[in-house]
């Protein structure tokens, strides 16, 4: 028999009983759209947690530090700087120094009107910061002596010494907060920044050094990265090695780095890359022993609200089985005609499961349109009813966060999941049907 004559009596069968076929495939798309919408929320609540981690710092770095904060024989040297480089999977390699001292003070505005009492201040390989993540808001990263990269709220750590107490600072965090806790409109600082020399006022046990520094760029806060990104600065290496000197004298033998930061190519390389530094020695930190377990939640949660998905396709499966069965008592004498006529017992084996395996095929389509846009309705609930947040609903973006997440091989998945579900039910119909005896099923009434 010709696929298209075994296509046409497929679809003449399906039609004939409309109720019953409508019924198995509403099974279907019962069962296919629990499992697409189940997984789909788990995938969401991953992505947020994702989302989450992310505001929290960089998942991709790694912080190496020394054992016993480098005293031992185990430092942090150029030696390793160029090791970490070589490593396969690693993408972004600088070493950072504190600016250890008694006190360090900012001034600003004339007459040194505008004071931070304290700051912090790093020196790390500024040619590294775009490969390593660090997102400069305005300006550009350092490329003359002199100059330094702010954090994104060092503004906010000056105040103005004509005020008066308790009223010369403008606090960030007055105004109100969003669902993640941070200020939904800031006050503008007393000054930019970017428009205004600093001067660095480093105490020290033989005396004041003054140096005035410029601002090249401000630097998005990151707390993987350190508190600098915040409320501190970052100069280049050579910049503060002089620095040094001037601190603690050029006799002073040439300290280790405090710690050196890597970057990985991608969040699932992270576990080995930070396996492979422990082994060298060094202690490292990073956001993946907060994120592993967040993840295997989100996993455990997923399978389990899968699972309930598949219960209800697995009954639908029951559903195929009864209709197929039925389908058969009903045309056994047909069966047997077919037989007669001189049909191959594949023919009707394939003609059986085409019936059963449509019937998956179209329940699964329909309802991964159905779950589709059930997915879109309850993003753009949690998101807002608007027609322009549909985009946002569908493919996400900066800031949203969607509650149910629908890939592409998610849908894929349920299609094909529900044809198998179909050929599958419609196996044991389909052998009961060619093992009937073709004299016995043309007497059959």
């Amino acid at each position: 028999m010709r696929k298209k004559d075994l296509l046409r009596i497929c679809l003449q069968n399906l039609m004939r009983r409309r109720s019953r076929t409508f019924l198995t495939v509403l099974g279907v798309l019962i069962g296919c759209c629990s499992i697409v919408i189940m997984v789909s929320l788990g995938i969401g609540m991953k992505e947020t947690q994702e989302k989450l981690l992310s505001e929290m710092g960089d998942l991709t770095i790694i912080t190496v530090s020394a054992p016993q904060k480098g005293k031992g024989k185990v430092k942090l040297d150029d030696a390793l700087v160029k090791r970490l480089r070589n490593m396969d999977g690693v993408v972004g390699v600088s070493p950072k120094q504190t600016l250890e001292v008694e006190s360090i003070r900012l001034l600003a505005g004339t007459g040194n009107r505008y004071v931070a009492d304290w700051t912090s201040v790093v020196g790390m390989d500024t040619g590294e910061m775009e490969r390593l993540g660090y997102r400069i808001l305005n300006g550009s990263a350092p490329k003359r002596d002199g100059e330094v990269v702010v954090g994104e709220f060092l503004a906010y750590s000056f105040k103005d010494t004509l005020r008066p107490e308790g009223r010369n600072m403008i606090d960030r965090w007055a105004g109100e907060l969003d669902d993640n806790g941070q200020p939904t409109q800031l006050q503008p600082p007393y000054f930019d920044p970017m428009k205004t020399t600093l001067t660095m006022e480093i105490a020290t046990s033989s005396g004041t050094i003054k140096l005035p520094v410029t601002p090249s760029g401000v630097v998005k806060e990151d707390y993987s990265k350190g508190y600098e990104t915040s409320e501190g600065m970052i100069m280049s290496l050579t910049d503060l090695r002089k620095l040094l000197d001037k601190v603690q004298g050029p006799a002073k033998k040439k300290l280790p780095y405090d710690s050196v930061l890597v970057k990985v190519s991608a969040i699932d390389r992270v576990a080995d890359i930070e396996q492979e530094i422990k082994a060298m020695g060094y202690a490292t930190e990073s956001m993946e022993s907060i994120r592993k377990p967040m993840e295997k939640e989100a996993r455990q949660k997923q399978m389990m609200l899968g699972g309930l998905g598949a219960i209800s396709l697995f009954v639908a499966a029951l559903g195929i089985t009864n209709t197929m069965i039925m389908s058969i008592s009903e045309r056994t004498r047909e069966i047997g005609i077919m037989k007669a006529l001189g049909c191959y017992v594949s023919d009707v084996r394939i003609m059986f499961l085409s019936e059963a395996g449509a019937i998956g095929l179209i329940g699964g389509v329909i309802g991964c349109i159905i779950s589709f846009i059930a997915s879109v309705i309850i993003n753009l609930v949690s998101i807002g009813l608007s027609p322009e947040n549909i985009p946002a609903a569908i493919l996400g973006g900066e800031g949203i966060n969607r509650v149910s997440v629908i890939p592409p091989w998610l849908l894929i998945f349920a299609i094909v999941f529900s044809v198998l579900i179909g050929l599958g039910s419609g196996y044991y119909p389909a052998n009961k049907a060619v093992q009937i005896p073709a004299l016995e099923a043309i007497k059959s009434e």
